[in-house]
């Protein structure tokens, strides 16, 4: 890996980074640079490094301004990380391109949704989701986190607002968590399965956790509203990646 490589690598995570700690979908642009570096098969185990690294410091941003809810959390990492670990099992046999466009389609309604129906997004509401539907959308959402990552945030996202009816804010900071929770699962298999560069893998790692913990702050800081508009950036950009790459 070449000082440019490193570099070009580090930016990337930069924005990955805050994309993710607010939205979702900065594997989008992770991804390709990785893919570029080491092939599609070392790229997918290569990134859950930075992933994992990234949501840890992203939490703290979040838990520094109390702002993650551990008892919700605390019930969503189980099922979260049995569906990554058979995410990711999968993903070390198969290529996980399969399901890109019908992702892009949910993206798209997932940004709709949002600016449609902003107050859902913004307040707290009364949760929608009960036992046992909360543990088997959580379980699938891990799924898919474990299999390819590249835009979970949105499905998380989605599963704690409207399931569980915390705010945008709160929702990001157990977002964060639940991913820091279920990636170590996902991390090892792809060890095992030797698709993992660590090198490359600590390098995006560093840029990352830096733009993760910027933006947890300023979602903090600057409330639910401003979050709004970048997940609705976020969303639409990495659907058109996705449907149109």
């Amino acid at each position: 890996m070449s000082i440019t490589q490193a570099l070009i690598l580090y930016a990337a995570g930069v924005g990955a980074g805050f994309i993710n700690a607010v939205a979702g979908g900065g594997s989008a642009i992770t991804l390709p640079v990785l893919v570029e570096l080491v092939g599609e098969t070392l790229a997918n185990g290569t990134n859950r490094v930075a992933i994992m690294i990234s949501n840890v410091v992203a939490a703290y941003g979040y838990e520094k301004d109390k702002k993650v809810p551990w008892k919700l959390t605390r019930t969503l990492i189980p099922p979260a990380a049995v569906g990554a670990g058979l995410g990711a099992w999968v993903a070390t046999q198969l290529s996980p391109g399969a399901i890109r466009t019908a992702f892009g389609v949910v993206l798209i309604l997932i940004a709709v949704s949002v600016l449609a129906g902003p107050k859902v997004w913004l307040e707290e509401v009364e949760p929608r989701l009960r036992q046992p539907w909360t543990t088997l959308v959580f379980l699938g959402i891990g799924f898919y986190g474990g299999f390819v990552q590249a835009g979970v945030g949105f499905l998380l996202l989605a599963g704690l607002i409207f399931g569980t009816g915390v705010d945008l804010v709160t929702g990001n900071a157990a977002k964060v968590v639940i991913v820091a929770g279920y990636t170590w699962i996902a991390l090892l298999l792809f060890i095992f399965a030797g698709q993992v560069d660590f090198g490359l893998g600590l390098v995006l790692a560093a840029g990352n956790s830096s733009g993760a913990y910027v933006s947890a702050r300023l979602a903090v800081k600057k409330g639910a509203g401003w979050v709004r508009w970048v997940l609705v950036v976020a969303a639409l950009a990495a659907a058109a990646r996705m449907l149109f790459a």
